[in-house]
């Protein structure tokens, strides 16, 4: 496959959350075809292969990553389900992009990224989107011209609430999801610091549980589903807890020095947009970014906060025609592709969010591999 040669698509998890914008966002890509789908539901499956005018749709993973036309394989399953199937992918000379947490846990993350990097060819990808937002690559080009000094404290809060109502899916099952909240959202949130930072967390101090009251046991649906009943729930279900975090308290140590927390929730009665969402506090200046609000906030020795930018959230808009499929045409044709999220990438998160883990049950300082 060159750089002239269109791109090929097989979707694992297609009608999901996440697979469904990202089949409606490369469905208008020109050049790109999608060929073949992957879903456990076969109602949802076959709406979705007249979509995309998919040539199979199939509950069988395998399928789609040995298909012979395929030449890029997104994997949108749920954790637990992303190792098999990255590395069959591997083995066949698929491209891929593995939506995070990469795996279930560093073990796996580190196999995946191993089976990649042996074939330097291969494209892989993991979308860690929050890089590409506006507000903070502005904040990333402040750190790095020294204007804050060095970088002391890091705080971030993110916050993702739940209809209070919202039934259960399988991010609230321990056997499907990596760590709940930790490996949702707080995937995000590390990666996004680490990649302002240029550093790594050396180790980690967590509070985690699950805050949120018992919820409807509705079986098997998808996220979008649960966001739509829990938003007007009609009828009685059982009730039960869920076995993941939905909130997690992390203090953090980075290998430059800094120090500071991650807080991390889905409960529904912790808003976003109250507050700054990440604090960047250096040796000679403070920088806060409030993404809802659009604010960069400076904070000068002995000075009130100042509003110096606003930059407001348009959106990522077509990700995969902006990001994801010019760095990887730049591989196919031998050029040296822009920076980009990788399964490097997804194993140093991995690693936060298993050495995370280990704290919360613990209650101790644990250290996090690899750094």
């Amino acid at each position: 496959m060159d750089n002239a040669t269109p791109i090929r698509v097989g979707v694992l998890g297609a009608t999901g959350y996440i697979g469904q914008p990202y089949r409606e966002e490369m469905r208008a890509v020109s050049d790109t075809k999608i060929v073949a789908l992957c879903a456990r539901r076969r109602d949802l499956l076959e709406a979705a292969a007249q979509e995309d005018a998919a040539d199979l749709a199939t509950t069988d993973w395998r399928a789609v990553a040995e298909h012979p036309d395929v030449n890029l394989v997104v994997v949108a399953t749920p954790d637990a389900l992303h190792h098999e199937a990255v590395m069959a992918c591997a083995a066949a000379g698929k491209h891929i992009i593995c939506e995070k947490p990469v795996g279930k846990d560093a073990t796996e993350a580190a196999e995946m990224w191993e089976a990649y990097r042996a074939h330097d060819k291969l494209f892989h990808f993991v979308p860690f989107w929050t890089r590409y937002a506006d507000i903070f690559v502005r904040a990333k080009e402040i750190v790095a011209s020294g204007a804050l000094g060095q970088i002391r404290g890091v705080v971030y809060r993110w916050h993702n609430p739940r209809p209070a109502g919202m039934p259960l899916t399988w991010r609230d099952n321990a056997e499907l999801s990596a760590g709940g909240s930790i490996a949702d959202v707080g995937s995000h949130a590390y990666d996004t610091v680490a990649w302002i930072l240029g550093e790594q967390a050396t180790r980690v101090l967590v509070h985690a549980d699950t805050v949120t009251a018992d919820k409807a046991d509705l079986g098997d649906i998808n996220l979008q589903e649960a966001l739509d009943w829990g938003a007007a729930p009609a009828a009685h279900h059982q009730h039960q807890r869920g076995t993941t975090p939905d909130y997690a308290n992390i203090a953090w140590e980075f290998t430059g020095g800094a120090v500071g927390m991650l807080m991390v929730s889905h409960a529904s009665f912790l808003r976003k947009g109250l507050c700054p969402e990440l604090e960047l506090h250096g040796t000679q200046a403070s920088l806060a970014i409030n993404r809802v609000t659009g604010d960069v906030i400076w904070g000068l020795p002995d000075q009130a906060p100042e509003v110096r930018e606003r930059i407001s959230d348009q959106g990522l808009g077509n990700r995969f025609e902006k990001f994801v499929f010019p760095a990887m045409r730049c591989l196919l044709s031998g050029d040296t592709p822009p920076e980009h999220p990788t399964l490097e990438h997804g194993w140093h998160v991995q690693c936060f969010t298993d050495a995370a883990l280990q704290s919360a049950q613990s209650g101790s300082w644990v250290n996090v591999p690899g750094n």
